[in-house]
């Protein structure tokens, strides 16, 4: 379990917030942020508030503690790292539960301050940056939030797409039984997709394309695609019925059924290539996976 219960002597007497930050010295956004989520407690594990007075002789903290499965990073810079994420890894714990995510290895490697600089989905796999520290962490979200960068995507779709095209829809919440799910129309957010086809498989009627998103939208190219007749390969949310869809996201639905509904044990969306100028260096970085390769030529 990444979330570990670790005890520490105290000093009765003292605000907790003021021990946290003076005598354990994990700093003020930490230490806020320990005691916001109820993640500190006294000898009879009741949470502290911030303004409350240590009476007892130790304390417990229930601190994420990353470990590994083997995953190393790609490429490992003095700021940041490359991951090269599989499929069906989720980048950061979604609860106290989550028993291993990207956000494991990272901490593992890098330590308690580094953290993603943006996020894809657990279904894709590919690139994804993590800053080693607060600073470069901050640095790299706000070049994701501007659109500083370049980004590109490989993709096995269904059916035959011939020329080069440019999908432009707006993406909003479906707003229906999937809470995740969006849609693509003329309501919501701005979006643009360029897909550019590089190999159509005839016998299986499947086309291996390069998809560039132009915007961040959530789920974007995989929407994108299925509002043009094209859905992605594997998806277990879009172009399926919602009890099928809503066993995937409960974690019910079995490989086996999942592959024989959606043609593929997994999401074949795969994030490629990254291109970004930090500190005054421009770095074009690659993907070294070629699972998407190998499965579309087999």
């Amino acid at each position: 379990m990444p979330f570990i219960l670790k005890k520490y002597d105290a000093i009765i007497g003292k605000k907790i917030q003021q021990f946290l930050l003076h005598d354990l010295k994990l700093g003020p956004k930490l230490s806020q942020k320990y005691i916001g989520k109820g993640r500190v407690f006294d000898e009879d594990f009741a949470p502290f508030k911030s303004s409350d007075i240590i009476k007892t002789n130790c304390i417990y903290i229930a601190q994420f503690e990353g470990h590994t499965r083997g995953l190393n990073p790609l490429i490992e810079f003095e700021d940041f790292a490359l991951f090269d994420k599989p499929t069906n890894l989720m980048v950061h714990p979604i609860s106290k539960k989550t028993p291993y995510s990207l956000l494991d290895e990272i901490r593992y490697h890098f330590g308690e301050d580094a953290n993603l600089a943006h996020r894809i989905d657990a279904e894709t796999s590919g690139l994804v940056i993590v800053g080693k520290t607060k600073k470069s962490e901050i640095e790299l979200k706000e070049m994701f939030l501007e659109k500083k960068y370049k980004k590109s995507y490989l993709a096995i779709v269904q059916g035959k797409i011939e020329k080069s095209l440019t999908i432009d829809l707006k993406l909003q919440k479906e707003g229906k039984a999937i809470g995740v799910r969006m849609q693509a129309g003329e309501k919501g957010k701005e979006s643009c997709t360029i897909v550019n086809p590089i190999s159509y498989n005839e016998k299986k009627d499947l086309t291996l394309i390069e998809a560039i998103p132009l915007t961040g939208r959530q789920h974007q190219i995989r929407v994108h695609l299925y509002a043009i007749g094209h859905k992605i390969l594997g998806d277990p949310i879009y172009g399926i019925e919602d009890e099928i869809a809503e066993s995937y996201l409960n974690k019910t639905l079995a490989d086996e059924k999942r592959e024989e509904i959606t043609g593929s044990y997994r999401l074949w969306l795969h994030a490629q290539y990254l291109e970004f100028n930090y500190k005054n260096i421009i770095y074009k970085l690659y993907s070294k996976n070629n699972e998407i390769k190998r499965a579309f030529y087999m």
